[in-house]
């Protein structure tokens, strides 16, 4: 028990007296940042694609939109996140000519890789809406688009929100992986405080629980906005 009370001691006294707090604050709002954004980024390009895998394959545009999409999916999911940050930021950037903060490239790719995911979730949920929501939109004169974006896919997010939500909480876990590149997030943060401590099984151990309670915290905000829209459809 003495041993580690002082193992204690020397994770507080780097996290407090040596300020290392201000990389854990800093390696939280990267990771807080990476995941959210890094959602509504996949959630725009899940929803585009999902609507071109549900389109009529009757026109040659249809077919070939189809067949990118289908490219872009099995490339992302095929493929780890780390090796997607590591080709990303070390060759395709760089060949492109484009000079890209390490952080701006973890959002970047980690929305392409969410959007590959979030296509097949909002491709479910556009099917689970009655068919006889698209029609009823079209009879009274609205556009193919029109309709989708209006009328099934509201009604999709609700019948896929807890699956969302369980993406969401996979991507706060897969940011570990950002330090790959150079980007600073929790566990750069806590590898600090080991490393200037020579003593890492406190600050591993403090990590693990804060990625415990950001996934807590996540699924309680997702079962509140289930309940308030159970709430609204019965109110409807």
């Amino acid at each position: 028990m003495g041993n580690f009370d002082k193992k204690v001691e020397k994770f507080w006294e780097i996290f407090y007296e040596h300020n290392g707090y201000t990389k854990v604050l800093t390696g939280l709002e990267n990771t807080l940042y990476i995941a959210i954004v890094g959602l509504a980024i996949g959630i725009i390009i899940g929803t585009l694609i999902a609507i071109v895998k549900v389109l009529p394959k009757y026109k040659r545009i249809a077919r070939i939109l189809d067949g990118i999409c289908t490219f872009y999916v099995a490339l992302f999911r095929g493929t780890p996140v780390v090796v997607q940050l590591l080709v990303a930021y070390y060759v395709a950037l760089p060949l492109l000519g484009i000079n890209m903060p390490a952080l701006n490239v973890c959002v970047l790719v980690f929305g392409l890789n969410s959007g590959a995911y979030v296509s097949e979730i909002m491709r479910s949920g556009i099917l689970s809406v009655d068919p006889g929501q698209m029609e009823a939109g079209r009879a009274v004169g609205l556009s193919y688009g029109v309709t989708m974006m209006k009328i099934v896919v509201p009604q999709a997010i609700k019948n896929i929100l807890p699956t969302l939500g369980n993406e969401f909480i996979a991507l706060i876990k897969e940011t570990s992986v950002v330090s790959f590149v150079g980007a600073a997030d929790l566990y750069v943060a806590f590898n600090y405080i080991g490393s200037n401590s020579y003593e890492f099984m406190v600050p591993y151990l403090v990590m693990a629980m804060i990625y415990i309670v950001l996934v807590a915290i996540a699924a309680l905000l997702i079962r509140v906005m289930e309940r308030s829209l159970r709430k609204s459809d019965r109110r409807n």
